[in-house]
């Protein structure tokens, strides 16, 4: 558990922290200019994270009798894809506001080019220059150099881990609750947790003592909490620098599983619906040539949704008080998770 609860927390802190020395210098090219680059650079990261954080709710469609209970340990794992590890920068929406006093372009005198975004990794680096007309100066340029992502740093996987517990509340009810202890280190604090509901129809049939199979619906909430703080990293002076992240995910799920004694097997096709909001708090101090600055405060907010039907399969092996489950889905962004299960029932 310790190691998937680092992998997390590398995960939200790269996926943040990689892009900021970077996004706050692109905040002399403009608050909007930074607020498009940081919205396509983070959206696969978050809507990744988002698919990864839904996985493994559940292990069978066979609802706990009354007082039944499970403990697992839950890992989990989006897969990446090429597609996610870069986005389309044209530099004509970077240049397109006619009260902007600079110009934005690529080195190399590209119009477009395909960067990374925080699942990729810009090899070789990719400069921009920002041109912009100093009153003493003259024209005058500043390079920068744009973020890569988290490359292979993760094997190309955006894992999360939790704890979770269910139980059984009788007439085909279990109730479901998985969270993550506070990580609280000198940068990063990050927490999540989540409550779902499970609801087996085929417990409400007259036969379901002999039926082979069972069915369920289950609806479940996941919730996390991310801030990063900026301030020894930025490299912009300010106060209170920080990077704050509010992520909210549904699942609505139809499972259907056998009923054997030791060996079952579970699918489903299931429904996410998930929204990621990522503040840049704090105040930055931007320097436009030697003589001129500006201070900005709170400069954007950048949000990301999915909304992506979800197929699963998976297996369960039951040995007496110990389970263990692996499951794969199809969707948006692929996932695998494994659990292992203590229970009782």
């Amino acid at each position: 558990m310790k190691k998937f609860t680092l992998l997390m927390l590398l995960c939200f802190t790269a996926l943040t922290s990689k892009a900021q020395n970077d996004i706050d210098a692109l905040l002399a090219a403009g608050v909007d200019n930074a607020e498009q680059f940081a919205n396509d650079y983070l959206m696969p990261g978050t809507n990744g994270l988002m698919h990864s954080m839904n996985s493994n709710w559940f292990n069978t469609a066979d609802a706990k009798p009354l007082g039944g209970f499970e403990i697992s340990i839950v890992a989990n794992a989006a897969t990446v894809k090429d597609e996610n590890k870069t986005f389309l920068m044209n530099l004509v929406d970077y240049n397109s506001n006619p009260d902007q006093d600079f110009v934005v372009s690529f080195t190399d005198t590209s119009t477009s080019k395909s960067v990374s975004t925080a699942l990729g990794e810009n090899d070789p680096d990719i400069d921009i220059v920002v041109t912009y007309d100093d009153p003493i100066l003259g024209e005058q340029q500043e390079v920068i150099t744009l973020p890569s992502g988290i490359g292979s740093e993760t094997a190309n996987l955006l894992p999360t881990a939790f704890i979770q517990g269910a139980l059984g509340l009788g007439k085909g009810i279990e109730i479901k609750a998985r969270f993550v202890p506070k990580i609280d280190t000198e940068d990063v604090d990050i927490s999540m947790y989540g409550a779902g509901l499970q609801m087996e129809f085929t417990k409400w049939l007259p036969a379901d003592k002999i039926l082979p199979v069972a069915i369920s619906g289950l609806v479940a909430y996941t919730h996390l909490d991310g801030s990063y703080d900026l301030t020894e990293s930025s490299g912009v002076s300010g106060n209170d620098q920080r990077l704050e992240n509010d992520t909210n995910t549904w699942l609505f799920q139809l499972i259907a599983s056998t009923k054997l004694p030791v060996i079952n097997f579970y699918g489903g096709l299931g429904y996410i619906k998930g929204k990621s909001e990522s503040d840049l708090l704090g105040t930055y101090t931007v320097s436009s040539g030697p003589f001129f600055s500006e201070t900005i405060t709170d400069p954007f907010s950048v949000s990301s949704e999915v909304s992506s039907v979800r197929g699963t399969i998976g297996t369960k092996l039951k040995l007496g008080f110990f389970r263990l489950n692996a499951e794969y889905h199809l969707s948006e962004f692929n996932a695998f998770s494994v659990g292992i299960n203590f229970g009782f029932r």
